[in-house]
């Protein structure tokens, strides 16, 4: 297993290793995933086929990384096992693979599907600096256009169907339990002021779950994107009380939420969990109390 995160010169390396090991032609080993997506509507697709890292694949976050969106599950709740295997396969990911994922947002949007790939086994990686700075290391090469391969359009890939481990989620009851009670630290990865309830653009009420505490995810990455220091973000943690109790990590959707236990896990602190349906199921529930303010 891979680091949850891997620089350019990184990924640069694997990928050069796999060419001298292909001789015979065999798919590579190395799989590289875009899954720019947007909280505006852009279109992540859109993006991808206006130019990518060469080589990469496209793994839509809505129709593969995600379920049917509901107020009763959220905007994003993870996609039913067979699903994920099959969207999968069709985007060209197999089991086999060492799975490196980037985006144009710091990482927060690849993370979802790093720490999905994780959590069943697979070694995967979020591509620090995503596509800026991949771009920063090869300003002579040229990304690829093209649209994103559909089903039967990419590499041959295969994979088993595996459930989601029970250990790895936290359900809305827990979530809202161990923040009222200090069993856990219930960390909210969410902008400061989506947190506070100062506004709130998508979910049905504003504010977080009360006893959670903020730590927004994009504070985890410095202007450029890319990571940083282990250090400083292990102090962030540890002053919250990471190194001494369990986490739960939510977002608005559970998406940016696995950012934070991809950040848990690279500077050595225990795992946390996903509470998946985040602020999006929780704010939907008209009897579960909300907080607003620091």
């Amino acid at each position: 297993m891979i680091a949850p995160f891997v620089s350019v010169a990184e990924l640069d390396r694997m990928r050069a290793g796999v060419e001298r090991d292909s001789t015979d032609g065999a798919r590579p080993r190395v799989v590289v995933v875009d899954t720019r997506w947007y909280l505006d509507g852009r279109s992540g697709a859109d993006a991808y086929a206006h130019g990518h890292l060469p080589g990469a694949v496209f793994v839509d976050l809505d129709t593969v990384l995600a379920g049917p969106p509901s107020a009763a599950a959220g905007r994003h709740p993870l996609p039913e096992p067979e699903d994920f295997a099959r969207g999968l396969e069709a985007a060209g990911v197999g089991d086999d693979a060492t799975v490196v994922v980037y985006d144009d947002a710091g990482g927060v949007i690849a993370a979802r599907l790093v720490w999905m790939l994780r959590t069943l086994g697979q070694s995967a990686a979020v591509l620090d600096g995503g596509l800026a700075a991949w771009q920063q290391e090869h300003p002579e090469e040229a990304l690829e256009a093209g649209e994103p391969a559909g089903a039967g359009g990419a590499s041959p890939a295969s994979r088993i169907v595996r459930s989601w481990p029970a250990a790895a989620l936290a359900t809305i009851d827990e979530t809202q339990a161990a923040a009222a009670d200090g069993t856990a630290i219930v960390l909210d990865a969410r902008t400061a002021d989506r947190y506070r309830g100062d506004t709130e653009p998508v979910d049905a009420r504003p504010g977080h779950i009360p006893g959670a505490a903020s730590l927004s995810c994009r504070d985890n990455v410095a202007a450029d994107g890319t990571l940083l220091g282990t250090a400083t973000l292990r102090e962030r943690l540890t002053a919250l009380g990471a190194d001494r109790l369990p986490v739960i990590s939510y977002c608005g959707s559970g998406v940016t939420a696995c950012h934070t236990l991809l950040v848990l896990e690279q500077v050595g602190l225990p795992a946390g969990r996903l509470y998946p349906g985040s602020w999006s199921q929780y704010a939907a529930d008209a009897q579960r109390p909300v907080a607003t303010g620091e």
